[in-house]
């Protein structure tokens, strides 16, 4: 039983709901796009900046301390001759210490491991033996080094670089060596502390044994930092990259890193990726509160343009109520229809021309058709002809058969000669342009109608026509082999007949038969 629908829209509204519906569906994936194009730009961008920070970093504290190592090889150079002088290594522990501030403390000792001269003197480490790690490995060693971070005899968290004393007979008398209180301000502090960023962004340095030797909280200085995918690429000496890391806090972060080749220390630069996408979602919400005003102000276009396009509708309902009355076909065709419910009214209007015409059309594709391959049958290749021959267009012409077809039929059936017709069919489709006019003359006879095509054009696809069937392998039948024969309608003096166009290729044809079958035949113009 018939129902009235529980809710009915005219096409205006509907027409208004479609426009904004889309409006908003195009806006949010814009929005959406966008936003993810420049929110990954703004990531690989921020990772990338870090890791040339960090490099850039890592590189001035790798010339520190390798200008640290000079001052110390320098100094050594000169004390051998004056290792009994108190006075005078002690005034050059000074000197070491105070004229570039490269170290908090300075030591010169003996082969013993005895202090012979210390700045500053505060410390009361004269004349004292030391055992801390630092001084034990550099007597242990006897060479140019930097050790890893220890605890010094005085109490203060140390990093110790030192240079053998060597004398000119080769022996070695001790050992120059300046500290780094990593606790106290020094000039690697200095170096690593000049970062300016009020963002949440800052700097920590790790050595080896993922003990802090710099961080923006003096006290981590000494701890041990906890397990993540940057430390573990220090540690593994991978040299330097950038990654998206969590650090110890679980704050999302943007790392860059780089190693210092001589220690294996590791210097970390990254920024929380709140921060660096903080000005890019302020400026989508921007962009949502800039594009409301514009989206209300189009409303009432919308609805006009909804009533402009409901009118056709309108009209064309009218007409159809009217549709006995005189001219209203033509009034109904006259319609712009501009979408499908005006199409359908018109269509059901004249349906009956519709239907006439598609009868018509549906007939002459019959007549002109073969029924087995859908080729064209003898009325299409004349129409085709007919119309060439009105436009004086030149072609060319190939005709083929299929050697020994009958013998198909008498051993393997009908059937399987069909498949053989088919199969040819095909290979005639797949060596032909759209342009082409592919016929079935009759039987195992076939036509190829090329138009603008020369002979050698046409002797080249005759050619491969015939390779490609001699190839194929037909299931029932085996392999098969065509005869062709080819002629140009151009190829001659003066113009020719399209019957006697059609009389040269089978001459060519039965050319290709005397020489044997399976080749391509061709004949001199008359």
């Amino acid at each position: 039983m018939w129902t009235k629908p529980v809710l009915r829209m005219n096409l205006r509204r509907l027409i208004v709901l479609v426009a904004f519906a889309s409006a908003l569906v195009s806006l949010a994936n814009t929005f959406y796009a966008s936003y993810s194009v420049q929110r990954q730009l703004l990531i690989d961008t921020t990772l990338e900046a870090n890791h040339a920070y960090a490099s850039k970093l890592a590189s001035t504290a790798e010339d520190f301390l390798q200008s640290a190592r000079q001052q110390l090889a320098y100094s050594a150079g000169g004390l051998p001759s004056r290792m009994d002088d108190d006075a005078w290594l002690t005034g050059e522990a000074q000197r070491l210490r105070l004229q570039t501030n490269s170290f908090n403390s300075v030591l010169i000792v003996d082969a013993q491991g005895k202090v012979l001269g210390v700045s500053p003197e505060t410390l009361a480490l004269k004349h004292r033996t030391l055992d801390s790690a630092g001084a034990v490995q550099a007597l242990r060693e006897r060479r140019p080094l930097v050790t890893q971070p220890y605890v010094s005899s005085a109490g203060n968290l140390v990093v110790f670089i030192s240079h053998p004393i060597v004398g000119k007979d080769g022996r070695y008398l001790g050992y120059v060596g300046g500290s780094i209180y990593l606790k106290q301000k020094n000039i690697l502090y200095t170096m690593l502390g000049q970062h300016y960023y009020r963002d949440g962004s800052y700097l920590y340095v790790v050595d080896q044994k993922r003990r802090l030797l710099y961080h923006p909280d003096p006290d981590r200085l000494g701890d041990l930092a906890g397990r993540n995918e940057v430390i573990d690429a220090i540690i593994a000496q991978q040299g330097g990259g950038n990654r998206r890391m969590y650090n110890s806090l679980g704050v999302d972060m943007l790392a860059g890193y780089a190693v210092m080749p001589s220690t294996g220390w590791g210097i970390v630069a990254q920024r929380p990726t709140a921060m660096t996408l903080a000005p890019l979602n302020q400026l989508m919400a921007d962009t949502v509160w800039h594009s409301l005003p514009i989206a209300l102000l189009s409303l009432p276009f919308i609805w006009w343009l909804a009533s402009l396009i409901s009118r056709p509708l309108v009209q064309l309902a009218e007409g159809a109520r009217r549709m006995d009355a005189p001219g209203t076909a033509e009034h109904i065709a006259a319609i712009r229809s501009w979408y499908v419910e005006a199409a359908q009214i018109k269509k059901a209007l004249l349906k009956g021309l519709a239907l006439l015409q598609t009868k018509i059309g549906k007939l002459k594709t019959d007549v002109q058709t073969d029924p087995l391959t859908g080729l064209s049958n003898r009325r299409g290749m004349a129409a085709a002809l007919d119309d060439w021959q009105a436009q004086a267009r030149p072609f060319s012409v190939i005709a083929i058969d299929i050697d020994h077809f009958k013998q198909v039929n008498d051993r393997w059936g009908h059937a399987v000669g069909d498949d053989v017709i088919l199969r040819l069919a095909q290979l005639m489709r797949a060596c032909s342009r759209d342009a082409d006019v592919l016929c079935r003359n009759g039987g195992d006879e076939f036509i190829m109608l090329l138009p603008d095509a020369d002979l050698d054009v046409a002797m080249q696809v005759a050619e491969r026509l015939r390779a490609k069937v001699a190839t194929a392998v037909i299931p029932g039948a085996g392999a098969i082999t065509v005869s062709l024969g080819v002629v140009s309608s151009s190829h001659g003096h003066g113009e020719r007949s399209t019957d006697a166009v059609l009389l040269a290729a089978d001459a060519a044809l039965y050319v290709a038969k005397e020489n044997g079958r399976n080749c391509v035949g061709i004949t001199e113009p008359a």
